[in-house]
Protein backbone atom coordinates (compact mmCIF):
# COMPACT_ATOMS: atom_id res chain seq x y z
CA UNK A 1 0.00 0.00 0.00
CA UNK A 2 1.26 3.51 -0.81
CA UNK A 3 0.41 6.60 1.20
CA UNK A 4 1.10 9.99 -0.42
CA UNK A 5 0.24 13.33 1.18
CA UNK A 6 0.69 16.82 -0.29
CA UNK A 7 1.77 19.21 2.43
CA UNK A 8 4.13 22.12 2.99
CA UNK A 9 7.73 22.32 1.77
CA UNK A 10 9.33 22.42 5.21
CA UNK A 11 8.21 18.94 6.19
CA UNK A 12 9.47 15.43 5.63
CA UNK A 13 9.60 13.63 2.29
CA UNK A 14 7.25 10.77 1.64
CA UNK A 15 7.42 7.54 -0.29
CA UNK A 16 6.13 4.00 -0.37
CA UNK A 17 5.23 3.12 3.19
CA UNK A 18 5.02 -0.29 4.79
CA UNK A 19 1.70 -0.42 6.65
CA UNK A 20 1.95 -2.60 9.75
CA UNK A 21 0.09 -2.74 13.02
CA UNK A 22 1.97 -1.48 16.05
CA UNK A 23 2.26 -5.04 17.38
CA UNK A 24 4.11 -6.21 14.28
CA UNK A 25 6.54 -3.28 14.12
CA UNK A 26 9.96 -3.12 15.73
CA UNK A 27 9.66 -1.34 19.07
CA UNK A 28 12.55 0.49 20.70
CA UNK A 29 14.23 -2.49 22.40
CA UNK A 30 13.72 -4.72 19.36
CA UNK A 31 15.23 -2.00 17.16
CA UNK A 32 18.24 -1.75 19.48
CA UNK A 33 18.81 -5.50 19.24
CA UNK A 34 18.37 -5.70 15.46
CA UNK A 35 20.79 -2.77 14.96
CA UNK A 36 23.20 -4.48 17.38
CA UNK A 37 23.32 -7.55 15.14
CA UNK A 38 23.38 -5.40 12.03
CA UNK A 39 26.61 -3.68 13.10
CA UNK A 40 28.33 -5.95 15.63
CA UNK A 41 26.94 -9.06 17.32
CA UNK A 42 29.51 -9.10 20.11
CA UNK A 43 33.29 -9.31 20.33
CA UNK A 44 33.48 -12.30 18.01
CA UNK A 45 35.80 -11.43 15.13
CA UNK A 46 37.89 -8.91 17.08
CA UNK A 47 40.42 -11.55 18.25
CA UNK A 48 42.69 -11.32 15.15
CA UNK A 49 43.21 -7.63 15.90
CA UNK A 50 45.21 -8.43 19.04
CA UNK A 51 47.11 -11.13 17.18
CA UNK A 52 47.98 -8.76 14.33
CA UNK A 53 49.02 -5.56 16.12
CA UNK A 54 49.49 -6.60 19.75
CA UNK A 55 47.42 -5.79 22.85
CA UNK A 56 48.45 -2.15 23.13
CA UNK A 57 47.66 -1.08 19.59
CA UNK A 58 44.51 -3.23 19.63
CA UNK A 59 43.05 -1.34 22.59
CA UNK A 60 44.07 1.97 21.05
CA UNK A 61 42.34 1.12 17.77
CA UNK A 62 39.21 -0.03 19.60
CA UNK A 63 39.04 3.38 21.29
CA UNK A 64 40.02 5.58 18.32
CA UNK A 65 38.23 3.90 15.40
CA UNK A 66 34.68 4.72 16.57
CA UNK A 67 35.56 8.44 16.60
CA UNK A 68 36.62 8.42 12.94
CA UNK A 69 34.47 5.60 11.57
CA UNK A 70 31.46 4.52 13.63
CA UNK A 71 30.36 7.84 15.15
CA UNK A 72 30.27 9.78 11.84
CA UNK A 73 28.24 7.04 10.18
CA UNK A 74 25.93 6.73 13.19
CA UNK A 75 25.27 10.48 13.13
CA UNK A 76 24.58 10.38 9.39
CA UNK A 77 22.13 7.49 9.79
CA UNK A 78 20.43 9.15 12.76
CA UNK A 79 19.72 12.30 10.74
CA UNK A 80 18.71 10.71 7.45
CA UNK A 81 16.72 7.83 8.94
CA UNK A 82 14.72 10.32 11.01
CA UNK A 83 14.27 12.62 8.00
CA UNK A 84 13.31 9.80 5.61
CA UNK A 85 12.04 6.88 7.69
CA UNK A 86 11.11 4.86 4.61
CA UNK A 87 11.62 1.27 3.52
CA UNK A 88 14.88 1.12 1.56
CA UNK A 89 16.88 3.56 3.69
CA UNK A 90 19.93 4.74 1.79
CA UNK A 91 18.32 3.90 -1.57
CA UNK A 92 15.66 6.52 -0.78
CA UNK A 93 18.29 8.99 0.43
CA UNK A 94 20.27 8.74 -2.80
CA UNK A 95 17.16 8.77 -5.01
CA UNK A 96 15.84 11.95 -3.43
CA UNK A 97 19.21 13.72 -3.58
CA UNK A 98 21.29 12.40 -6.48
CA UNK A 99 18.71 10.87 -8.81
CA UNK A 100 17.60 7.49 -10.08
CA UNK A 101 20.86 6.39 -11.69
CA UNK A 102 22.93 6.65 -8.55
CA UNK A 103 20.09 5.28 -6.43
CA UNK A 104 20.04 2.12 -8.53
CA UNK A 105 23.82 1.80 -8.24
CA UNK A 106 23.64 2.33 -4.48
CA UNK A 107 21.06 -0.42 -4.09
CA UNK A 108 22.90 -2.76 -6.46
CA UNK A 109 26.27 -2.31 -4.74
CA UNK A 110 24.82 -2.68 -1.27
CA UNK A 111 22.99 -5.83 -2.29
CA UNK A 112 26.26 -7.20 -3.62
CA UNK A 113 28.33 -6.62 -0.50
CA UNK A 114 25.49 -7.42 1.91
CA UNK A 115 24.72 -10.79 0.36
CA UNK A 116 28.46 -11.53 0.40
CA UNK A 117 28.44 -10.59 4.09
CA UNK A 118 25.58 -13.02 4.77
CA UNK A 119 27.68 -15.76 3.17
CA UNK A 120 30.78 -14.77 5.16
CA UNK A 121 28.96 -14.84 8.47
CA UNK A 122 27.27 -18.16 7.77
CA UNK A 123 30.71 -19.72 7.25
CA UNK A 124 31.73 -18.68 10.76
CA UNK A 125 29.07 -20.91 12.29
CA UNK A 126 31.09 -24.02 11.46
CA UNK A 127 34.16 -22.48 13.09
CA UNK A 128 32.42 -21.83 16.41
CA UNK A 129 30.56 -25.14 16.30
CA UNK A 130 33.93 -26.84 15.91
CA UNK A 131 35.20 -24.92 18.95
CA UNK A 132 32.13 -25.86 20.93
CA UNK A 133 32.42 -29.56 20.12
CA UNK A 134 36.11 -29.62 20.97
CA UNK A 135 35.44 -27.97 24.31
CA UNK A 136 32.40 -30.08 25.14
CA UNK A 137 33.86 -33.47 24.15
CA UNK A 138 36.98 -34.39 26.18
CA UNK A 139 38.84 -36.15 23.33
CA UNK A 140 42.63 -35.61 23.16
CA UNK A 141 42.67 -35.63 19.36
CA UNK A 142 39.38 -34.32 18.01
CA UNK A 143 40.54 -33.41 14.52
CA UNK A 144 38.12 -35.98 13.13
CA UNK A 145 35.17 -33.70 13.97
CA UNK A 146 36.58 -30.65 12.16
CA UNK A 147 34.45 -29.44 9.27
CA UNK A 148 35.79 -29.80 5.75
CA UNK A 149 34.93 -27.46 2.84
CA UNK A 150 31.80 -29.38 1.78
CA UNK A 151 30.41 -29.90 5.28
CA UNK A 152 31.16 -26.26 6.16
CA UNK A 153 29.24 -25.10 3.08
CA UNK A 154 26.31 -27.39 3.88
CA UNK A 155 26.23 -26.08 7.44
CA UNK A 156 26.39 -22.48 6.18
CA UNK A 157 23.49 -23.18 3.83
CA UNK A 158 21.50 -24.65 6.72
CA UNK A 159 22.11 -21.52 8.82
CA UNK A 160 20.96 -19.30 5.96
CA UNK A 161 17.86 -21.48 5.54
CA UNK A 162 16.81 -21.20 9.19
CA UNK A 163 17.34 -17.43 9.15
CA UNK A 164 15.23 -17.29 5.99
CA UNK A 165 12.34 -18.99 7.78
CA UNK A 166 12.38 -16.33 10.53
CA UNK A 167 12.66 -13.52 7.98
CA UNK A 168 9.65 -14.60 5.97
CA UNK A 169 7.61 -14.36 9.17
CA UNK A 170 8.30 -10.62 9.33
CA UNK A 171 9.95 -7.86 11.36
CA UNK A 172 8.32 -8.85 14.65
CA UNK A 173 9.88 -12.32 14.59
CA UNK A 174 13.26 -10.96 13.54
CA UNK A 175 13.04 -8.53 16.46
CA UNK A 176 12.08 -11.25 18.94
CA UNK A 177 14.95 -13.52 17.90
CA UNK A 178 17.36 -10.56 18.01
CA UNK A 179 16.28 -9.68 21.56
CA UNK A 180 16.92 -13.23 22.72
CA UNK A 181 20.24 -13.41 20.89
CA UNK A 182 21.47 -10.05 22.23
CA UNK A 183 20.59 -11.06 25.79
CA UNK A 184 22.56 -14.29 25.48
CA UNK A 185 25.61 -12.79 23.75
CA UNK A 186 25.94 -9.69 25.95
CA UNK A 187 25.24 -11.80 29.04
CA UNK A 188 27.94 -14.35 28.17
CA UNK A 189 30.64 -11.71 27.72
CA UNK A 190 29.48 -9.86 30.83
CA UNK A 191 29.86 -13.12 32.79
CA UNK A 192 33.36 -13.59 31.39
CA UNK A 193 34.46 -10.05 32.32
CA UNK A 194 32.91 -10.28 35.79
CA UNK A 195 34.57 -13.63 36.47
CA UNK A 196 37.91 -12.19 35.38
CA UNK A 197 37.52 -9.28 37.82
CA UNK A 198 36.60 -11.63 40.65
CA UNK A 199 39.40 -14.13 40.07
CA UNK A 200 42.26 -11.89 38.97
CA UNK A 201 43.99 -10.41 42.04
CA UNK A 202 45.62 -7.71 39.88
CA UNK A 203 43.13 -6.57 37.22
CA UNK A 204 45.12 -3.38 36.58
CA UNK A 205 47.90 -5.58 35.21
CA UNK A 206 46.04 -5.58 31.89
CA UNK A 207 46.34 -1.78 31.68
CA UNK A 208 50.07 -2.01 32.40
CA UNK A 209 50.44 -4.60 29.63
CA UNK A 210 48.69 -2.25 27.22
CA UNK A 211 50.90 0.69 28.15
CA UNK A 212 54.11 -1.34 27.85
CA UNK A 213 53.08 -2.86 24.54
CA UNK A 214 52.25 0.50 22.98
CA UNK A 215 55.88 1.54 23.22
CA UNK A 216 56.97 -1.40 21.08
CA UNK A 217 53.96 -2.23 18.91
CA UNK A 218 54.90 -3.10 15.31
CA UNK A 219 53.65 -0.64 12.68
CA UNK A 220 54.05 -2.98 9.71
CA UNK A 221 50.79 -4.72 10.60
CA UNK A 222 48.83 -1.50 11.16
CA UNK A 223 46.99 -1.70 7.82
CA UNK A 224 45.93 -5.25 8.63
CA UNK A 225 44.70 -4.08 12.01
CA UNK A 226 42.73 -1.23 10.43
CA UNK A 227 41.06 -3.67 8.03
CA UNK A 228 39.97 -5.86 10.94
CA UNK A 229 38.70 -3.07 13.17
CA UNK A 230 36.84 -1.24 10.39
CA UNK A 231 35.04 -4.43 9.45
CA UNK A 232 33.95 -4.90 13.07
CA UNK A 233 32.82 -1.29 13.50
CA UNK A 234 30.97 -0.84 10.19
CA UNK A 235 27.45 -1.36 8.88
CA UNK A 236 25.58 1.46 10.64
CA UNK A 237 23.96 2.62 7.40
CA UNK A 238 22.44 -0.82 6.86
CA UNK A 239 20.16 -0.24 9.85
CA UNK A 240 18.18 2.24 7.74
CA UNK A 241 16.67 -0.13 5.17
CA UNK A 242 13.86 -1.42 7.39
CA UNK A 243 12.75 1.99 8.69
CA UNK A 244 9.26 1.41 7.29
CA UNK A 245 8.80 -1.43 9.78
CA UNK A 246 9.91 0.50 12.88
CA UNK A 247 7.48 1.98 15.39
CA UNK A 248 7.93 5.78 15.70
CA UNK A 249 11.18 5.77 13.66
CA UNK A 250 11.78 9.53 13.96
CA UNK A 251 12.08 9.19 17.73
CA UNK A 252 13.43 5.65 18.08
CA UNK A 253 16.22 5.63 15.49
CA UNK A 254 18.47 8.30 17.07
CA UNK A 255 17.92 6.85 20.56
CA UNK A 256 18.54 3.26 19.47
CA UNK A 257 21.70 4.18 17.55
CA UNK A 258 23.08 5.99 20.62
CA UNK A 259 22.45 2.95 22.85
CA UNK A 260 23.98 0.50 20.36
CA UNK A 261 27.04 2.72 19.90
CA UNK A 262 27.84 2.53 23.62
CA UNK A 263 27.09 -1.21 23.85
CA UNK A 264 29.31 -2.02 20.84
CA UNK A 265 32.24 0.05 22.15
CA UNK A 266 32.12 -1.52 25.61
CA UNK A 267 31.39 -4.93 24.08
CA UNK A 268 34.74 -4.82 22.29
CA UNK A 269 36.85 -2.98 24.87
CA UNK A 270 36.00 -4.83 28.09
CA UNK A 271 36.40 -8.43 26.80
CA UNK A 272 39.69 -7.54 25.10
CA UNK A 273 41.06 -6.02 28.32
CA UNK A 274 39.93 -9.08 30.27
CA UNK A 275 41.53 -11.39 27.73
CA UNK A 276 44.79 -9.46 27.70
CA UNK A 277 44.89 -9.71 31.48
CA UNK A 278 45.02 -13.50 31.13
CA UNK A 279 47.02 -14.18 27.97
CA UNK A 280 48.99 -12.15 25.42
CA UNK A 281 50.16 -15.08 23.29
CA UNK A 282 49.28 -14.00 19.76
CA UNK A 283 48.79 -17.62 18.72
CA UNK A 284 45.62 -17.67 20.84
CA UNK A 285 44.35 -14.31 19.56
CA UNK A 286 43.15 -15.73 16.25
CA UNK A 287 39.88 -16.99 14.78
CA UNK A 288 41.26 -20.54 15.08
CA UNK A 289 41.45 -20.25 18.88
CA UNK A 290 39.79 -17.03 19.98
CA UNK A 291 37.28 -16.35 22.70
CA UNK A 292 36.35 -19.93 23.66
CA UNK A 293 39.99 -20.76 24.45
CA UNK A 294 40.60 -17.41 26.17
CA UNK A 295 37.41 -17.80 28.21
CA UNK A 296 38.51 -21.29 29.21
CA UNK A 297 41.73 -19.80 30.62
CA UNK A 298 39.65 -17.34 32.64
CA UNK A 299 36.94 -19.59 34.04
CA UNK A 300 37.50 -23.16 32.94
CA UNK A 301 35.78 -25.45 30.47
CA UNK A 302 32.25 -24.35 31.34
CA UNK A 303 33.00 -20.70 30.54
CA UNK A 304 34.73 -21.68 27.31
CA UNK A 305 31.67 -23.71 26.35
CA UNK A 306 29.39 -20.79 27.26
CA UNK A 307 31.32 -18.37 25.04
CA UNK A 308 31.46 -20.91 22.21
CA UNK A 309 27.70 -21.32 22.50
CA UNK A 310 27.30 -17.54 22.47
CA UNK A 311 29.37 -17.54 19.29
CA UNK A 312 26.87 -19.86 17.64
CA UNK A 313 23.99 -17.63 18.74
CA UNK A 314 25.82 -14.50 17.55
CA UNK A 315 26.62 -15.88 14.10
CA UNK A 316 23.04 -17.04 13.53
CA UNK A 317 21.60 -13.72 14.74
CA UNK A 318 24.03 -11.83 12.51
CA UNK A 319 22.93 -13.83 9.47
CA UNK A 320 19.32 -13.23 10.48
CA UNK A 321 19.79 -9.45 10.79
CA UNK A 322 21.86 -9.09 7.60
CA UNK A 323 19.27 -11.03 5.61
CA UNK A 324 16.57 -8.80 7.11
CA UNK A 325 18.08 -5.54 5.91
CA UNK A 326 19.42 -6.69 2.51
CA UNK A 327 16.09 -8.20 1.45
CA UNK A 328 14.55 -4.71 1.54
CA UNK A 329 16.75 -3.64 -1.38
CA UNK A 330 15.16 -5.84 -4.08
CA UNK A 331 11.79 -4.95 -2.54
CA UNK A 332 12.17 -1.20 -3.11
CA UNK A 333 13.86 -1.65 -6.49
CA UNK A 334 10.94 -3.78 -7.65
CA UNK A 335 8.43 -1.22 -6.31
CA UNK A 336 10.09 1.43 -8.47
CA UNK A 337 10.20 -0.79 -11.55
CA UNK A 338 13.92 -1.58 -11.59
CA UNK A 339 13.44 -5.29 -10.83
CA UNK A 340 10.63 -7.76 -11.62
CA UNK A 341 7.37 -6.98 -9.85
CA UNK A 342 7.33 -10.36 -8.10
CA UNK A 343 10.10 -9.17 -5.76
CA UNK A 344 7.80 -6.40 -4.49
CA UNK A 345 5.18 -8.82 -3.17
CA UNK A 346 4.80 -8.75 0.60
CA UNK A 347 2.86 -10.85 3.06
CA UNK A 348 -0.53 -9.37 3.89
CA UNK A 349 -0.10 -9.74 7.65
CA UNK A 350 3.63 -9.21 8.24
CA UNK A 351 4.65 -7.12 5.18
CA UNK A 352 7.63 -9.47 4.79
CA UNK A 353 8.96 -9.52 1.19
CA UNK A 354 9.09 -13.31 1.01
CA UNK A 355 10.25 -13.60 -2.61
CA UNK A 356 13.03 -11.05 -1.99
CA UNK A 357 14.12 -12.80 1.21
CA UNK A 358 14.32 -16.22 -0.45
CA UNK A 359 16.14 -14.79 -3.49
CA UNK A 360 18.81 -13.12 -1.35
CA UNK A 361 19.19 -16.29 0.74
CA UNK A 362 19.75 -18.47 -2.35
CA UNK A 363 22.44 -16.17 -3.72
CA UNK A 364 24.14 -16.04 -0.30
CA UNK A 365 24.16 -19.84 -0.13
CA UNK A 366 25.89 -19.96 -3.51
CA UNK A 367 28.49 -17.37 -2.44
CA UNK A 368 29.23 -19.41 0.70
CA UNK A 369 31.25 -21.69 -1.59
CA UNK A 370 33.87 -18.90 -1.84
CA UNK A 371 36.64 -18.72 0.77
CA UNK A 372 36.04 -16.29 3.66
CA UNK A 373 38.94 -13.97 2.72
CA UNK A 374 37.77 -13.64 -0.86
CA UNK A 375 34.29 -12.63 0.24
CA UNK A 376 35.83 -9.97 2.50
CA UNK A 377 37.51 -8.39 -0.54
CA UNK A 378 34.18 -8.24 -2.41
CA UNK A 379 32.52 -6.70 0.64
CA UNK A 380 35.19 -4.01 1.05
CA UNK A 381 35.38 -2.95 -2.60
CA UNK A 382 31.61 -2.51 -2.92
CA UNK A 383 31.06 -0.86 0.47
CA UNK A 384 33.44 2.05 -0.12
CA UNK A 385 31.64 3.64 -3.11
CA UNK A 386 28.21 2.96 -1.58
CA UNK A 387 29.21 4.83 1.60
CA UNK A 388 30.51 7.74 -0.50
CA UNK A 389 27.09 8.11 -2.16
CA UNK A 390 25.37 8.13 1.23
CA UNK A 391 27.62 10.90 2.51
CA UNK A 392 26.98 12.92 -0.64
CA UNK A 393 23.26 12.43 -0.04
CA UNK A 394 23.57 13.93 3.43
CA UNK A 395 25.18 17.05 1.96
CA UNK A 396 22.76 17.25 -0.97
CA UNK A 397 19.64 16.93 1.19
CA UNK A 398 20.91 19.68 3.47
CA UNK A 399 21.20 21.92 0.39
CA UNK A 400 18.00 20.82 -1.40
CA UNK A 401 15.73 20.85 1.65
CA UNK A 402 17.30 23.16 4.22
CA UNK A 403 13.99 23.75 6.04
CA UNK A 404 12.76 20.15 6.13
CA UNK A 405 11.63 18.85 9.49
CA UNK A 406 14.62 16.98 10.94
CA UNK A 407 13.89 15.29 14.28
CA UNK A 408 17.65 14.81 14.60
CA UNK A 409 20.40 16.88 12.99
CA UNK A 410 24.14 16.28 12.95
CA UNK A 411 25.42 18.86 15.46
CA UNK A 412 28.14 21.38 14.75
CA UNK A 413 26.73 22.98 11.59
CA UNK A 414 29.35 23.03 8.80
CA UNK A 415 32.09 21.67 11.07
CA UNK A 416 29.87 18.78 12.09
CA UNK A 417 29.08 17.93 8.47
CA UNK A 418 32.77 18.11 7.56
CA UNK A 419 33.62 15.72 10.37
CA UNK A 420 30.86 13.26 9.44
CA UNK A 421 31.83 13.23 5.75
CA UNK A 422 35.62 13.47 5.79
CA UNK A 423 36.53 11.19 8.72
CA UNK A 424 35.01 7.96 7.33
CA UNK A 425 36.26 8.77 3.81
CA UNK A 426 39.83 9.03 5.09
CA UNK A 427 39.50 5.88 7.16
CA UNK A 428 37.80 3.99 4.33
CA UNK A 429 40.49 5.11 1.89
CA UNK A 430 43.21 3.61 4.06
CA UNK A 431 41.34 0.30 4.33
CA UNK A 432 40.69 0.27 0.58
CA UNK A 433 44.40 0.82 -0.02
CA UNK A 434 45.23 -2.06 2.31
CA UNK A 435 42.79 -4.29 0.46
CA UNK A 436 44.13 -3.43 -3.00
CA UNK A 437 47.82 -3.74 -2.14
CA UNK A 438 47.78 -7.38 -3.19
CA UNK A 439 45.00 -7.27 -5.76
CA UNK A 440 46.75 -9.86 -7.97
CA UNK A 441 45.80 -12.47 -5.35
CA UNK A 442 42.10 -11.70 -5.71
CA UNK A 443 41.52 -11.65 -9.47
CA UNK A 444 38.35 -13.75 -9.21
CA UNK A 445 36.90 -11.48 -6.55
CA UNK A 446 37.86 -8.39 -8.58
CA UNK A 447 36.03 -9.94 -11.54
CA UNK A 448 32.92 -10.44 -9.40
CA UNK A 449 33.04 -6.79 -8.28
CA UNK A 450 33.45 -5.68 -11.90
CA UNK A 451 30.47 -7.76 -13.00
CA UNK A 452 28.31 -6.31 -10.21
CA UNK A 453 29.32 -2.74 -11.12
CA UNK A 454 28.69 -3.18 -14.86
CA UNK A 455 25.42 -5.04 -14.35
CA UNK A 456 24.13 -2.18 -12.16
CA UNK A 457 24.66 0.29 -15.00
CA UNK A 458 23.07 -2.07 -17.53
CA UNK A 459 20.09 -2.59 -15.19
CA UNK A 460 19.46 1.15 -15.05
CA UNK A 461 19.40 1.64 -18.82
CA UNK A 462 17.47 -1.57 -19.48
CA UNK A 463 14.66 -0.72 -17.01
CA UNK A 464 14.69 3.09 -17.14
CA UNK A 465 11.66 3.34 -19.43
CA UNK A 466 9.52 1.08 -17.24
CA UNK A 467 10.61 2.85 -14.06
CA UNK A 468 9.68 6.25 -15.51
CA UNK A 469 6.22 4.98 -16.47
CA UNK A 470 5.64 3.77 -12.90
CA UNK A 471 6.76 7.04 -11.35
CA UNK A 472 4.11 9.13 -9.56
CA UNK A 473 2.83 12.18 -11.42
CA UNK A 474 4.35 14.44 -8.79
CA UNK A 475 7.84 13.73 -10.14
CA UNK A 476 11.01 12.31 -8.70
CA UNK A 477 10.89 14.34 -5.48
CA UNK A 478 7.89 12.98 -3.65
CA UNK A 479 5.84 15.46 -1.62
CA UNK A 480 6.48 15.57 2.11
CA UNK A 481 4.14 14.52 4.87
CA UNK A 482 3.58 15.68 8.42
CA UNK A 483 5.78 14.00 11.00
CA UNK A 484 3.35 12.12 13.23
CA UNK A 485 3.31 12.71 16.96
CA UNK A 486 3.80 9.63 19.17
CA UNK A 487 0.05 9.24 19.63
CA UNK A 488 -0.62 9.70 15.91
CA UNK A 489 2.13 7.26 15.05
CA UNK A 490 0.57 4.61 17.23
CA UNK A 491 -2.82 5.22 15.72
CA UNK A 492 -1.47 5.09 12.16
CA UNK A 493 0.30 1.81 12.83
CA UNK A 494 -2.73 0.09 14.26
Amino acid sequence: MHLLHTLSDNQRFDGPTTVLSKERRLGFFALVCVIYFTVSGGAFGIEPLVGAVGPGMAVLLILITPVFWSLPMALMVAELAALLPEEGGYYVWVKESLGDFWAVQEAWWTMGYSIALVAMLSLLFGTYLDFFIRLAVPVPDSTHIAFGPLSRWLLASAIISTATIVNVLGARDVGRSSKLGATLVVGAFAAMCLLWLLRDPHPLQAIRIVRQDLSGSPTNALLVGLSIIVFNYGGWDNASTYAGEVDLPQRNYPRAIAVVFVVVLLGYLLPVIAGIGVVTDRALWTTDAGWPVIAQLIGGRWLGSLIAGAGLVSVWALVNAQLFYVSRMPLVLARDGWLPAGLAKVSAGSAAPRVAVVSCALIAALLAAFPFGGLAVIQCLLYAPALALELLSLLALRRLRPHADRPFRVPGKCWGLAYVCLAPCAFGGVVLFATLRDWHSFTQQMLVVGIIAISGVLLYFARRGLAIKRRPEEGRFLPPRVAASPAEGEEAGS
